[in-house]
């Protein structure tokens, strides 16, 4: 497969079980040889996907805003690369590779690549996705 021709994720690989390990470094790779990452302001993939649990891996290009909205759940962001500025209503943070923000579910925040970064977005919540209802 071509690193620019991902399947959809379901036939690429599982996003549930009870055991699933990643190496970060490679899957970053791979979503910055994909044309959307050539062709767009960022580019993701998701890790696993099960009930009350998502993880994404996601890179921005320097500069890109991902602007303010608010999650169902609590999340956390890890940077794994570059610098991010995120914004809520009432501060804003810089974080840097190695550094990690936790959030309640429903604050309001955005999230700005201060240079061209990617991090690890995990999500919990109760919810279903839009997708899966």
């Amino acid at each position: 497969m071509i690193a620019s021709e991902r399947l959809h994720v379901t036939a690429e690989r599982p996003l549930d079980g009870a055991w699933r390990s990643f190496d970060l470094h490679l899957m970053l790779k791979q979503v910055k040889a994909e044309d959307t990452w050539r062709s767009s302001s960022r580019n993701a993939m998701t890790l696993m996907k099960s009930r009350g649990q998502r993880i994404v891996l996601i890179a921005l290009h320097g500069k890109t805003e991902i602007p303010m909205h608010h999650a169902d759940g609590q999340l956390s962001l890890q940077v794994l690369q570059g610098s991010l500025r995120v914004r809520t209503d009432t501060q804003v943070v810089t974080l840097k590779k190695g550094e990690l923000l936790a959030l309640h579910a429903e604050i309001p925040h955005a999230i700005e690549a201060v240079r061209e970064s990617a991090f690890l977005l995990t999500l919990s919540t109760d919810t279903a996705h839009p997708a899966e209802q």
